[in-house]
This record gives C-alpha cells, structure tokens and sequence, in this order.
C-alpha cells in the first residue's frame, strides 16, 4: 500500500475549485467541512484536495500552517479509504477540506475525523 502523498495530489486548477463551490457537494464532519465534486482530473491519482484553514479563526500563520500540516498527514495516513472505494473508469474527485473549529484539536483526533469523513463520503457517493 502507496502511502506517499506527493504534489499530484495537490488540487491546483482555479476552475476546478470554482466549481467545487458552485455545483459541488459537501460533507460535515466536525470539525471539518468537505466540498467535493466529480470531475475529470488530468493525474493518475483517485483524487486531489486543498486544505484550507481560515485566517480568521488563526491570525498567526504558524497556527495555520500547523494545522494544515496535521491534516495534510491524517489524509496521507486515511487516502486508502478513497482509493480502495473507486474504479480506475470512474470520474475522479476534486476535494476541499475547510477546518471549522476555533482552536486546534489534537492529532489523534484530527485523524479519527479524517476518517470518519471519508467514509461518509465513500458511502454518499455509493448511493
């Protein structure tokens, strides 16, 4: 099992996060907020996210930057569930990540919400 996670998961295309807000879906999981849409990435990879950790939750940026790398290392640790779920003929998914919380929660259980939200996700998409 692959568990890097490398910059051809890193969700780049302007376009494509404008559509995550405008026709996308999203899933809740406190404390996070996920966005996603179905679209036609042009990496080999299932998926691509962005991580992103309001200013105006943590004015400093080595708060933010923490957290981001707290989660960018729960999603390289829980990416199987996504991977395992789909199909190489399948649509891939352009995902945003939004941590809504106030202050940062701990690592242990930052990745249990990681996982409890991806597997919403799997089972939202297999309906």
């Amino acid at each position: 099992m692959d568990e890097s996670f490398g910059k051809k998961y890193k969700l780049c295309s302007k376009k494509v996060m404008t559509s995550i807000f405008e026709e996308g879906k999203q899933e809740k999981v406190y404390p996070f907020l996920l966005r996603y849409l179905e679209v036609d990435l042009k990496t080999d990879t299932c998926f691509q996210v962005v991580i992103a950790v309001p200013k105006r939750k943590f004015k400093r940026a080595v708060d933010r930057n923490r957290i981001k790398r707290l989660i960018r290392e729960a999603v390289r640790k829980k990416k199987y569930i996504i991977e395992q779920s789909m199909t190489p003929e399948e649509m891939q998914l352009a995902l945003f990540l939004i941590y809504t919380s106030s202050q940062e929660e701990s690592y242990q259980k930052i990745i249990d919400k990681i996982e409890a939200l991806f597997l919403r996700l799997v089972e939202s998409r297999g309906q």
